[in-house]
């Protein structure tokens, strides 16, 4: 802003550079033309240093002599009016610095009125009562000091049961730890044990099954004991044993006895096996009506029981 001032005081002083510059030119070219009329001669004259010097000044163009007496009017002429617009530049730059001297002088006495007003409510509130003002900044610091002092409190506190609930989350995220691996370990067991499971339950599956093979075998063996005891009963009563009766009567009753004993005992056997035999003993009546017994062999498998009777005795 400054340099903007001191430039716009030197175009008020000196015009812009522009004008001086074609006055300059005008100047020139009013003496190259004034030289033109004059001759060969006057344009020596004009480029001397002598006639450059009778340019700038008056009293030293005077002071040279005749040949430059005709330029210095032009000069003298100019030179006035650059002193004049010079001197109407400085009377409208010492106007303008006096209209601001003026502004400045009024903003002063405005700001010394504004101060007066200040000092006097200053003043006026000085002579005033003392306020409770630090009364009230000293309860106000009070409570916030009590405040602060519970929310400190309440820290410690939370900070305590923050350390208890993080000891409580190690023990149950230990505890959790172990019942799982407790629980993998009983999945574990579980699994062999349904292998367990499905073991026994495939063996009971073919043990039932066996147990009916061996039940529908043993009603087999049942009922075939029961025909071939049926055929040997009905073969022993068709049978006419004649004995002499100064020999006594066998006891017949005792060898079917036997037999029915000898029969029972080769139903109650669970398994004979495929082709095997059991073995028993067979009472055969001879032709004298004594009951002889023979080893015999039994199958599985029906076949009819011959018994023979001698028809002597």
């Amino acid at each position: 802003m400054e340099s903007q001032r001191f430039q716009s005081s030197y175009r008020k002083r000196y015009g812009p550079q522009v004008s001086s510059s074609s006055a300059t030119l005008r100047m020139g070219s009013l003496s190259s033309s004034r030289s033109s009329w004059h001759g060969p001669a006057r344009n020596l004259t004009h480029s001397s240093p002598i006639s450059r010097l009778s340019f700038s000044s008056p009293s030293a163009a005077l002071l040279l002599g005749s040949p430059a007496d005709r330029l210095d009017f032009p000069a003298d002429t100019l030179m006035k009016a650059q002193y004049k617009e010079t001197r109407t530049n400085e009377k409208m730059e010492m106007m303008g610095l006096n209209d601001r001297f003026a502004s400045f002088i009024e903003k002063v006495r405005l700001l010394e009125q504004q101060n007066k007003v200040l000092v006097a409510e200053l003043n006026q509130l000085k002579g005033r009562e003392p306020s409770r003002l630090g009364d009230i900044y000293q309860e106000e610091l009070r409570e916030l000091r009590t405040q602060v002092d519970g929310l400190t409190a309440g820290k410690a506190r939370l900070e305590i049961e923050r350390d208890n609930l993080a000891a409580d989350l190690a023990t149950l995220k230990q505890r959790l730890q172990e019942e799982i691996g407790l629980r993998q370990e009983a999945e574990n067991n579980l699994s062999a044990y349904r292998q367990d499971v499905d073991e026994a339950s495939l063996n009971r599956v073919q043990l039932e099954r066996k147990i009916d093979s061996l039940q529908d075998e043993i009603n087999f063996l049942k009922k075939t004991h029961d025909e071939e005891l049926r055929e040997l009963q009905e073969l022993i009563a068709a049978q006419q044993v004649h004995v002499d009766l100064d020999v006594s009567k066998p006891d017949l009753t005792a060898a079917l006895r036997d037999i029915r004993l000898q029969y029972e005992t080769a139903g109650l056997v669970q398994h004979a096996g495929d082709g095997g035999v059991v073995p028993i003993q067979v009472f055969r009546l001879d032709g004298c009506g004594r009951a002889e017994r023979r080893s015999s062999a039994v199958r599985p498998s029906r076949r009819p029981m011959s018994t023979g009777a001698s028809s002597k005795c």
